[in-house]
């Protein structure tokens, strides 16, 4: 199991509640196709479940 993994959001915020939109800018992501790198924690990966549809993921 990587410690690592490479987020980058490929659906749009538009219309989506605000609290998603604030969970996306938390994760550090700022535009489409924009990817961060996080360690695997249960604070991250708690944030990336409430917007996987919202994000692809890889274990880096």
């Amino acid at each position: 199991m990587a410690d690592k993994i490479r987020i980058t959001q490929i659906r749009s915020t538009i219309g989506r509640p605000s609290k998603q939109r604030r969970i996306i800018r938390s994760l550090g992501i700022r535009r489409m196709h924009h990817t961060v790198e996080h360690t695997m924690d249960p604070v991250i990966l708690g944030q990336v479940k409430k917007v996987s549809h919202l994000l692809k993921v890889e274990e880096v």
